[in-house]
């Protein structure tokens, strides 16, 4: 099956005071027709970076970026303009991302408007069906963002996105800023609308729950790159980058008197500047002289699996994951 979009060595630098800084350094991924694959790392690891690259929103320095079979990295804007109708995207921050001037109704159709999809009694029929498809009333059609609760606030940027019925979304996050007793909803309803309407998703979170009950396969980003990608419940139980390891041994534990043997990286990833051998190795607990020598391209392992670290096959062993209760295994 040909991917629905497709990610070929993607790099983007950005200057602050006077430093370049590499925001991405030659990230590839593919996305297959109705796949959800999560994002997930650090803040600042190039996340948000990648999703507006992929929709023109921040120019790339250099690489290609193809959606349905067709290079739109230098598509011309006239062109580019009939594929953002079937490439959509949901914005963290629905507050933000919301023109407080316009109602819900000029919200969602707006993008109908622009891309000549429905007018009139059509344009209406197709406000409802969206309406009802994000859990939304016809009542809400006349209200301003500031008066909608934060979960209703993002139910309309979805449905802005979704509306003109696209083959792909991207997330950045888009459950972050609820509160938790809505964000559960949230998950629930971006799960259906997969389900129901066959749309591929790109998930951005820092939630590794949510990632797993939403996701079929995971993309682990560090400074830039992707060091580890995989099938979710391969990777989440057989992790094989130290990074993942630490960030799967934080996910916090549900059940009283028990908790997770964590793995930690010492120092704080802006601090850390790598010209040579792998770029975890400052803050990872694993290292030893060889990571210093050694760049570690992403490098293909069993069932598929990716991950840049040469030592991927022995920590894939190690029991990370352990469960403790008062200091017995």
């Amino acid at each position: 099956m040909e991917p629905i979009l497709k990610v070929v060595d993607l790099h983007k630098t950005f200057s602050a005071g006077g430093t370049a800084v590499g925001a991405l350094r030659g990230v590839s991924l593919e996305l297959a027709p109705g796949e959800a694959i999560g994002l997930v790392g650090e803040s600042g690891c190039g996340k948000t970076t990648l999703a507006r690259c992929v929709l023109r929103l921040t120019k790339p320095d250099s690489g290609e970026i193809y959606f349905q079979g067709q290079r739109i990295s230098h598509q011309p804007e006239g062109s580019f303009r009939r594929t953002r109708q079937k490439l959509q995207m949901v914005f963290q921050d629905p507050v933000m991302s919301l023109n407080p001037r316009l109602t819900v109704e000029q919200t969602i159709s707006e993008p109908l408007r622009l891309h000549g999809l429905a007018r009139g009694t059509a344009l209406r029929e197709r406000l409802y069906d969206t309406l009802s498809l994000v859990g939304l009333e016809r009542e809400h059609l006349g209200k301003r963002p500031h008066q909608l609760s934060g979960g209703q606030k993002q139910r309309v940027g979805i449905a802005r996105a979704i509306a003109t019925n696209p083959e792909c979304v991207l997330l950045d996050e888009p459950t972050s800023s609820l509160d938790m007793s809505v964000r559960s909803h949230i998950v629930q309803l971006l799960k259906r609308l997969r389900e129901e309407l066959g749309v591929a998703y790109i998930f951005i979170s820092h939630d590794l729950s949510t990632v797993r009950f939403l996701c079929s396969r995971i993309l682990v980003m560090y400074q830039g790159q992707i060091i580890e990608a995989g099938e979710i419940e391969e990777t989440y139980s057989r992790p094989r980058h130290p990074y993942t390891k630490a960030l799967l041994s934080a996910i916090p534990v549900p059940e009283p008197g028990m908790g997770r043997e964590r793995i930690r990286l010492t120092g704080e990833v802006a601090s850390v500047k790598v010209e040579r051998g792998c770029i975890l190795r400052p803050r990872c607990p694993f290292a030893v002289e060889r990571c210093a020598e050694e760049d570690q391209p992403l490098r293909r392992l069993e069932n598929g699996h990716l991950a840049a670290c040469w030592r991927a096959e022995e920590l894939a062993h190690l029991q990370t994951a352990r469960l403790v209760n008062g200091g017995r295994s």
